[in-house]
């Protein structure tokens, strides 16, 4: 699950969780932080990699997962081996709760983030408690308030800044300060026996002392970059307080409203609802508007291993419109303020799973826990359930985490034919793969990789227009058309795009006056107007390099 990353004149690769894993969430469950899991390796490999990377100008960001653990880390096999060990309060316990029954119950009624037709409490015979368990069973939640935890934390970063990494992608950081009552949550989703319990573990109320320890105590005597994985979290007072200029917590973080944009929020993740073009640049304003106003940083993003494909979820990932659609959203993100960070896959326009695939093919625990639940609660229920197998097919972190497509050989070149991936590559990696991206041609009929490559060239020429510079909305009504401004002491760029099938029209500031049509997303040179009504087509994006007024 790599990621590349622009941060001032540094190229940094973002390297999934490869510790030593059970592998029930597909390495989010770790068992020992200091090893490489020998799926993927080893210490020396890690090693070896960092050397190579320095040598390229390029940095490695570790995923830092310290939320939770696995069950299978030596010290959850301590906490829970009995009620006095030592580390028994690194881990959140509980005693049950007994019912008007007198059968025993979960501590309160959260449920579970992968599997929500459950409690995010196990319970634990041996010692007849209950641990916090968010995610899986198999993923106890730390005690972050036990200092103990907290020290164990800032030896980790530690292990791997001296080792060489840079910094850390912080995995749903803004988790490890609950609300120590543990109340029982809100009844937002009727019919089920846990709720959605997330307004009492993240942001909770020592996040901020939790986070400044760790920049105090570690980060700020190194070289590092840091990013936190921040879901629920959209105050501007509450992301500022991590991110801004003087904060000392975070570099920044990843803003989830974007990508949660067809959730039902409030309620499950796995939910699908409809939602307008207007949504996108208005999400995508207030972020730039805030940080630029208020002395933050942005994360730039519309993809990573727990979301699908961009080009499905917000554009046309048809065979006419996938290629057209990849270019605008590349456009999009790339000429926006911050650092911006690029999910394997999404610079070919890789797409979700075919809606023909059978939920079996599905991998992940949280679909698997999914469809078994819709299961349960509707048996027999076509419209219900062929439902639940569109929201899959939308939704599901799986569409993500495919097999990444290389060549049009066996398993799309990801590995050898005598071995079988994890799950089925995309069944389009003969015609969707780098090695055919790579082979175009045609200077005004770029591929997608390569329209990627050469709007990082623009994006990297002008740091002072578009890492530092100004940021205006030039299209603020209810229309498809999401145009903006960027702006710096010299230079002034134009990004008009067209977030619809439709053919549209958009009537530019009167004063608005286009020097060059730098680059757009159909096929040929830009051959629109430079001053007046411009005619978009559909899913059409242009950057333009606007005349001094």
């Amino acid at each position: 699950m790599a990621s590349d990353a622009t941060w001032g004149t540094h190229k940094w690769w973002k390297e999934a969780v490869v510790y030593q894993s059970p592998q029930v969430d597909m390495g989010y469950d770790i068992s020992d932080y200091k090893d490489v899991d020998p799926l993927y390796g080893s210490l020396s490999d890690v090693d070896e990699l960092i050397r190579e990377l320095h040598k390229r100008d390029m940095k490695l960001m570790m995923d830092l997962v310290v939320n939770h653990t696995s069950d299978q880390h030596a010290w959850f096999k301590e906490s829970r081996s009995s009620l006095d060990n030592p580390k028994r309060d690194w881990y959140i316990w509980k005693k049950p709760k007994i019912d008007e029954k007198g059968q025993r119950q979960p501590p309160n009624n959260w449920s579970m983030l992968l599997g929500e037709a459950n409690s995010a409490w196990t319970y634990d015979e041996k010692t007849d408690e209950y641990f916090l368990s968010l995610f899986t069973a198999e993923q106890p939640d730390l005690n972050w308030e036990n200092p103990a935890v907290r020290e164990a934390v800032n030896d980790i970063l530690r292990f791997w800044l001296d080792r060489g990494a840079s910094g850390f992608r912080m995995d749903v950081i803004n988790m490890i300060s609950k609300v120590q009552e543990f109340p029982d949550a809100p009844v937002v989703a009727p019919g089920h026996k846990y709720q959605p319990g997330y307004k009492f573990y993240t942001n909770g109320p020592r996040l901020h002392e939790f986070l400044h320890g760790m920049y105090t105590d570690v980060l700020s005597k190194y070289d590092t970059i840091t990013v936190g994985e921040m879901p629920w979290c959209r105050e501007a007072d509450d992301i500022l307080r991590v991110v801004g200029a003087k904060a000392e917590e975070l570099n920044m973080i990843f803003i989830f409203e974007l990508v949660d944009i067809d959730d039902d929020w409030g309620r499950f993740r796995l939910s699908l609802r409809h939602f307008e073009p207007r949504e996108i640049k208005e999400i995508q304003t207030r972020y730039q508007r805030m940080m630029i106003e208020r002395d933050g940083w942005n994360s730039v993003f519309c993809e990573n291993h727990d979301n699908p494909r961009s080009v499905t979820r917000y554009t046309d990932d048809s065979d006419q419109f996938r290629e057209i659609s990849a270019k605008l959203l590349c456009l999009m993100e790339t000429f926006l303020c911050g650092t911006l960070y690029v999910y394997q896959g999404q610079e070919i326009g890789m797409r979700n799973i075919p809606p023909e695939w059978d939920p079996s093919e599905y991998k992940d625990v949280e679909s698997q826990n999914y469809w078994k639940k819709m299961n349960d609660m509707h048996p027999g229920d076509k419209e219900k359930l062929d439902f639940a197998r569109k929201v899959l097919q939308r939704k599901a972190r799986d569409n993500a985490r495919t097999p990444m497509q290389w060549t049009s050989e066996p398993h799309s070149g990801f590995c050898k034919e005598t071995i079988t991936p994890w799950m089925r590559v995309n069944d389009d990696y003969k015609t969707v793969n780098v090695s055919a991206q790579r082979a175009y041609q045609d200077s005004e009929n770029l591929s997608v990789l390569q329209f990627w490559k050469e709007s990082l060239v623009i994006r990297k020429s002008d740091k002072a227009s578009f890492t530092y510079g100004d940021y205006q909305l030039l299209s603020d009504d209810a229309s498809a058309v999401f145009a903006y401004q960027r702006t710096s002491k010299s230079r002034t760029w134009i990004v008009a795009l067209n977030l619809s099938g439709d053919a549209v029209k958009w009537n530019p500031p009167h004063n608005l006056k286009i020097e060059e049509w730098k680059l757009g997303n159909y096929n040929g040179r830009p051959m629109q107007p430079k001053a007046g009504q411009i005619e978009l087509r559909p899913w059409e994006g242009l950057l333009g390099k606007a005349l001094s007024t």
